[in-house]
């Protein structure tokens, strides 16, 4: 992979229920991202993705409205140091 780039994402509103994280698993692959998702406590949904930045874009932007069923009214975008990912999992509600 060319130079990645790592960003910690935090989408808020009806983001849990609604098949956004298998929904983000999916175009993450898709994108060949490397990272994970998961819901937290507070209702949020939050993703850590690398990658080259053209598809870290690529999923911030899909993030902004997540799939079908959600409504994003906040996406937070972090810049993070690189964390070590090997594919792109689901994780446990944390």
């Amino acid at each position: 992979m060319s130079e990645a780039i790592t960003r910690r994402l935090v989408a808020r509103g009806r983001v849990q229920g609604v098949w956004f994280r298998e929904s983000m698993r999916r175009e993450a692959e898709r994108l060949e991202l490397r990272g994970w998702v998961r819901n937290r406590p507070d209702g949020s949904v939050e993703a850590v993705v690398q990658g080259r930045l053209a598809s870290v874009e690529a999923i911030v932007h899909w993030a902004r409205r997540g799939p079908e069923a959600a409504e994003v009214v906040g996406l937070e975008v972090f810049i993070e140091s690189h964390e070590a990912c090997a594919g792109f999992e689901k994780r446990p509600d944390g």
